[in-house]
């Protein structure tokens, strides 16, 4: 905006709405029609017959008309229906019970909000004239929220608002720094000057830096001892974002860490110290200590905060002595436990400063249990995960020892292992300090070196719409949790052992002998060696393998045995992993499962859960749907499952432009039928079933580089007849084809790919080690745009999911991600209205930033249990 000498203004202590609104109102009373380029239903209370609004996104005028439209009243009474409907996004409480509809009907009936409320008395309705009454004084207060300023004392007069032009030699200064090659020619052409005189470094911008939504600036500030040093970066001398980046990053690494610098805060005077240095500063890291992995279940034990590199504290709250423990001279001097809390809280809820941390949704989780909201974040490891996913691991010691070339303190160094390991409130203070301190610390510093990076390699947006609005989500979901019928397991477990107990006696009739089923040296005796069957691989130590590929090989041939010991195992991880562990999982205080979502986990942006693993229940058979079955809602509510109808294929008819598979969806097709229509020519009436599945076969197999061997032992067929389908299928769906050739492509020359919304997947071996490795890669690399470019869309969802419900005055709570589903928990008189919201928001996920060729389509239903949700 400097650059292009567009008129900007700023003025401490007044929002933009309140600065529009009065600038508005001056243009207005000086004669002039105004046009406010927004959306904001709060700017709505402005519009006359001489001012009106513009939402550039649907291209739509919002007038007089509009405004009624939407409120069901005129502008000048909008604040008084929102001081009643209230509005979760700007924390306007309003009345409980009242929406827009009601109170426009009520403002309609009494012209303004205060005489309503004076004659609130008056209200037929028992339950609304009851929350009138007792909410007034909320009501009066929403007014004043909502309500405009139009008056602000403004230091820049409207006059000085007209357009300028911009001064050539600046702009094309700014933009030959951000390295906008093709536009840094346009504007010299058009402003008919010579871009190559012009020196990129003679102009400063004064306030460039990253956007951020919340917190203070993203670029990060100076590594010195100046508390007060600024958060943003000035290109000035020819430096490009670049190359500051890799010179603050070596500016960290050269600052040594030194743990015995760290000091312990053990009273009220020292902690409050720090807090109010993290407020002037605008942004400190932090970490906690607990007893437990568990969030759900553990005890906050300490906080570590840093400031500076090197600059880091512990706060111990939590330590203890126990018998047979030396902690030599030491006193356990602590803060306690409350009045921590209560310094500690203000800082963490800020959202003027902002939180550093490494995984922090662990500790946000922590937190939460303690009624502190941790807001304004920041976090190194989904920073990490944006920038190099695919290209190591994303653990604080990694990228400690990749980035710092430094190795943190060990968690076993200062607790122990085995037996005697110690739980963290029993490891001396002294030792605790020194961990918990260098984490802050080495987290402050990490994010020093990365989050400069996002800017420089043009990745902040994946960063900041789909990492870091999707961990308070996570966080919020994960304290939900969800129930489970303890009882129902218990009778499925009892079947499961049942049935394995019967396919036992089945093995060893047609192996001729009992042996261990669950040992495969055993295994491989019986089946290899005993009855010669064919086809034995060896491991690398020598032992033939009896894995799942192996004996699905011999089941796909006709060989029983292969198949009952794969059903036996099928079986027997049920039985394993959930009908006998689930229970292990509630939680005695919420009577609920809590598993956790790990968000860095995978290459492709996907979620994955632990503790347990509720995203691997198998759907397609009818073991797994009864373990389903067993997740049920509280009394009073139901389960919405709501999930996207084959959003892989449609990501793929977008982006590999196929124009059969983008109409099939258009016009809500069976994609299969389709598919085997047009592969076979085979009318879609009255389609023989066996032809449809192969169809589906390759429709998902191609998504996942299928050879014709895999489909083969899919549908049980010769790998000729096979190979000739994936030759039919490339052959009518030649673009497909063209994907995965661009794609490998592409892979080999960058080491990564793109999702549709800029996330990046890295395969730096794609071009190194056996070709059967290569091809993996390649495989893999050929998935991930459409696996990660679905996983960024639920994401997306997810982000909005929660601020939609709430405008509509909705209570559903979202509980869980399998992979295209999301499940919520809904108060059975909502579910009519809930249903189509959830689709909505779904649907339009990937709005505003991608308008796909295809529509999304989401199937949702409520129902007694997660199975007959879904």
């Amino acid at each position: 905006v400097d650059a292009f000498n567009v008129p900007c203004v700023e003025q401490e202590g007044y929002e933009a709405d309140d600065l529009i609104a009065t600038y508005a109102r001056q243009a207005e009373a000086a004669g002039a029609k105004v046009t406010i380029i927004a959306s904001d239903k709060d700017l709505m209370q402005l519009v006359s017959d001489k001012i009106i609004m513009f939402d550039t996104m649907k291209d739509k005028r919002i007038a007089l008309d509009e405004v009624k439209e939407k409120f069901g009243v005129a502008p000048e009474k909008v604040v008084d229906v929102q001081a009643l409907a209230g509005d979760s996004t700007d924390n306007i409480p309003g009345v409980p019970g009242i929406g827009v509809k009601t109170a426009a009907q009520l403002i309609g009936e009494y012209g303004d909000l205060e005489t309503l409320l004076e004659r609130a008395s008056e209200i037929k309705q028992n339950k609304r004239r009851e929350n009138l009454i007792e909410f007034a004084e909320q009501a009066r207060i929403s007014r004043r929220l909502a309500e405009l300023k139009t008056d602000v004392p403004v230091e820049v007069p409207v006059t000085d608002f007209g357009m300028r032009d911009p001064d050539a030699a600046k702009l094309i200064a700014f933009l030959k720094v951000m390295e906008f090659t093709t536009i840094t020619r346009r504007v010299a052409e058009a402003m008919e000057a010579d871009a190559s005189a012009i020196d990129a470094g003679s102009v400063e911008i004064k306030h460039w830096h990253a956007a951020e939504d919340n917190g203070p600036e993203s670029a990060a500030p100076a590594a010195d001892d100046d508390p007060d040093a600024p958060g943003e970066t000035s290109f000035t001398n020819g430096h490009t974002p670049q190359s500051l980046a890799a010179k603050q990053a070596q500016a960290i690494r050269d600052l040594p860490i030194e743990t015995d610098k760290y000091g312990t805060v053990a009273d009220r005077e020292a902690l409050e110290r720090w807090v109010t240095q993290a407020f002037e500063q605008g942004y400190v890291s932090v970490d906690t200590e607990t007893d437990s992995l568990d969030a759900m279940q553990a005890n906050l034990v300490g906080v570590s905060l840093a400031l500076q590199p090197g600059k880091a504290c512990y706060i111990p709250l939590a330590h203890r002595v126990s018998d047979g423990l030396d902690f030599g001279s030491e006193t356990l001097n602590q803060i306690d436990l409350k009045d921590a809390i209560s310094i500690l809280k203000p800082l963490l809820e800020a959202k003027s400063v902002l939180k550093i941390g490494q995984n922090l949704k662990y500790d946000a989780l922590v937190l939460s249990r303690y009624d502190i909201t941790l807001s304004a974040i920041d976090d190194t490891m989904l920073i990490s995960y944006v920038l190099d996913a695919g290209r190591g691991g994303q653990g604080m010691d990694a990228l400690s020892e990749k980035w710092l070339g430094h190795k943190p303190i060990a968690f076993s160094e200062i607790t122990g292992s085995g037996r005697n390991k110690l739980t963290f409130d029993q490891v001396p203070v002294d030792k605790a300090t020194a961990y918990a301190a260098e984490d802050a610390d080495v987290t402050l510093r990490l994010w020093h070196v990365l989050k400069p990076r996002l800017v420089s390699e043009r990745i902040a947006t994946v960063y900041e719409t789909l990492e870091r609005p999707l961990m308070p989500v996570l966080v919020r979901m994960e304290a939900r949790g969800v129930a489970v019928d303890r009882a129902m397991l218990a009778r499925l477990s009892a079947e499961f052992a049942q049935k394995m107990a019967a396919i036992e006696d089945d093995i060893y009739e047609l192996a001729g002998e009992k042996f261990t089923i669950g040992s495969p040296k055993q295994l491989s005796e019986i089946l290899f060696d005993k009855l010669g069957l064919p086809g034995a691989k060896k491991t690398k130590t020598g032992a033939k393998t009896t894995g799942a590929a192996v004996l699905e090989e011999l089941a796909a041939e006709g060989h029983e045995l292969p198949q009952r010991i794969l059903d036996w195992r099928g079986l027997q991880k049920l039985k394993s992993t959930y009908t006998d562990a689930l229970p292990g999982y509630i939680n005695p205080q919420t009577n609920r499962v809590h598993t956790s979502y790990s968000m860095a986990a995978t290459t492709t942006g996907r979620l994955s859960s632990s503790e347990p693993n509720l995203q691997n229940i198998p759907v397609r058979t009818e073991e797994g749907r009864r373990i389903r079955k067993a997740f049920v809602p509280e009394k009073g509510f139901k389960l919405v499952s709501a999930d996207y109808s084959q959003i892989e294929l449609r990501v793929l008819a977008h982006i590999a432009d196929i124009p059969q598979l983008k109409q099939a969806f258009a016009d809500g097709l069976d994609i299969h039928a389709m598919t085997a229509s047009e592969m076979f020519n085979t009318p879609i009436e009255g389609m023989d079933p066996m032809v449809r599945r192969r169809a589906k076969a390759i429709n998902f197999g191609i998504i996942y580089g299928i050879s014709a061997f895999g489909l083969a032992n899919q549908l049980s067929i010769p790998r000729e007849e096979a190979a000739s389908y994936i030759k039919a299928y490339f052959e009518r769906f030649p673009g497909i084809r063209d994907y995965m050739d661009e794609t490998k492509a592409f892979a080999r020359e960058h080491e990564y790919v793109e999702t549709i919304f800029g996330r990046k997947c890295h395969y730096p071996n794609i071009t190194k080690g056996h070709p059967s490795e290569r091809a993996f890669f390649e495989r893999a690399a050929i998935n991930a745009p459409i696996q990660g470019s679905a996983a960024d869309i639920i994401r997306r969802a997810m982000v909005r999911m929660e601020d939609a419900l709430a405008s509509a005055k909705l209570s559903a709570r979202m509980l869980l991600q399998v992979h295209d589903e999301l499940i919520f928990e809904v108060p059975e008189d909502e579910v009519d209205d809930t249903l189509p919201i959830v689709r909505e928001v779904m649907e339009n996920a990937p709005l505003p930033a991608i308008q796909l060729s295809v529509p999304l389509q989401v199937d949702a239903r409520a129902a007694d249990n997660w199975d007959e949700a879904h």
